[in-house]
């Protein structure tokens, strides 16, 4: 059985950490980038099934990586789940305008994470 690949971008090394091992217990294979400079370098090479994207990160930021994804060759493929810290309807909006597929409100946990990544059909 192949696994599923999942792109964790974030700039806080103990979050991928956190997610890295999540997503590990539900059999994704998983690859990092701590910001959107680098999440975009990694697509180019290799679009993942998935990305955890962080709303707040320097060099590029999650609304410029995401629209810069979907422009990409195969850009469109990736279920993105936008990670915000909060409940701000207008960033919500903006993410979801770009191209993300779903929200995730942190912090959440390895529950939350199952639910929307098997209503994404990735599980």
């Amino acid at each position: 059985m192949s696994h599923k690949h999942c792109l964790i971008v974030d700039d806080s090394d103990v979050i991928r950490r956190i997610l890295k091992h999540m997503l590990g217990a539900l059999q994704f294979e998983t690859s990092e980038a701590g910001n959107g400079q680098e999440a975009l370098d990694c697509c180019r090479r290799s679009m993942p099934d998935a990305i955890l994207l962080d709303w707040t990160m320097p060099v590029v930021g999650g609304i410029d990586c995401l629209q810069a994804l979907r422009q990409l060759p195969g850009g469109e493929k990736p279920v993105v789940l936008y990670c915000i810290t909060e409940n701000d309807v207008l960033e919500i909006f903006k993410a979801m305008r770009a191209g993300a597929d779903d929200i995730l409100l942190k912090p959440f946990d390895r529950g939350m994470l199952r639910q929307k990544l098997s209503s994404a059909g990735l599980m």
